[in-house]
């Protein structure tokens, strides 16, 4: 498991599967023969996305940020469709930290897509249950009802088997929270209307982890937006303000779809000066 150290906390990435989705799809207008020099794709012009969430320690509290696509969630067609090629390991993760899924005291959800709430919730003795029972989840209100109500768009993506188990521990903001000092979640909107990012101050340490507004490396651009997203402008507009000043503050941007870095640092003229790669 790669980890990096910002300051007193040290986030380390669990395993949390994987899949592999249309690079077209993920990058939206721009043409294929630009964004292929930045990120790979196989034969059938998928990108691979991992899906591992990150777990710190901050205040005494175990934190996940995310919870990857759990186990058991797809059927034949999805597995293929998402080129899911390995599920989630979370248990034997955990165990490797010296804990449990009962050991987890808030998971930070930026959105409720199924690659990433599906390891919310597993199905035992025919019902679903919460796979983190002591866990309080936060994600942004506007998620939230969507996530509860979809529309004809987004109810492929918010599926009733990832909340149902875990509504009593849900606890949704509006704009943004301090969830513990230094710790923040703030609402965005653009990939999805509730999409939020996540950020962490404390002094001179700094991380940012900006989900699907940008889920690799590969989409630094403001402009390289998702096709997935539903609010494309909106995205645009947050990722101007949050790289711009996450370039100008020095923040570590961190990760949870990238296949390549788990996190990294930019200089003002766009190099790579510090970076955490993911091991093969």
């Amino acid at each position: 498991m790669e980890t990096v150290k910002i300051g007193e906390n040290t986030l380390t990435w669990l395993s949390g599967g994987v899949t592999h989705m249309d690079g077209g799809a993920m990058f939206g207008v721009v043409p294929k023969p630009l964004w292929s020099k930045k990120y790979p794709h196989n034969e059938s012009n998928q990108i691979e996305l991992r899906t591992d969430p990150i777990f710190f320690k901050l205040h005494g509290k175990n934190i996940l940020i995310e919870s990857g696509i759990g186990n058991g969630k797809f059927s034949e067609k999805q597995r293929r469709n998402y080129g899911v090629l390995e599920e989630s390991e979370m248990v034997s993760s955990l165990k490797q930290l010296g804990l449990t899924t009962d050991d987890i005291d808030i998971i930070l959800m930026t959105h409720m897509h199924f690659d990433h709430a599906c390891g919310l919730t597993t199905f035992e003795n025919n019902e679903w249950k919460s796979v983190f029972p002591n866990a309080v989840i936060y994600t942004s209100q506007t998620e939230w009802d969507e996530m509860r109500a979809p529309n004809i768009r987004s109810r492929n993506t918010y599926w009733k088997e990832n909340w149902e188990a875990i509504k009593h521990q849900v606890q949704p903001f509006k704009e943004e929270i301090e969830v513990l000092d230094g710790l923040k979640m703030i609402h965005t909107g653009g990939h999805s209307n509730g999409h939020s990012i996540i950020v962490y101050e404390n002094g001179e340490d700094k991380f940012i982890h900006m989900a699907d507004l940008m889920p690799t490396h590969a989409h630094k651009n403001p402009l390289w937006v998702l096709a997935y997203d539903d609010y494309p402008m909106d995205s645009i507009e947050a990722k101007q303000k949050w790289i711009s000043k996450a370039l100008d503050e020095n923040y570590w941007f961190v990760f949870y779809h990238d296949a390549k870095f788990r996190a990294l640092k930019w200089n003002s003229e766009g190099e790579i000066v510090s970076s955490v790669l993911r091991e093969k």
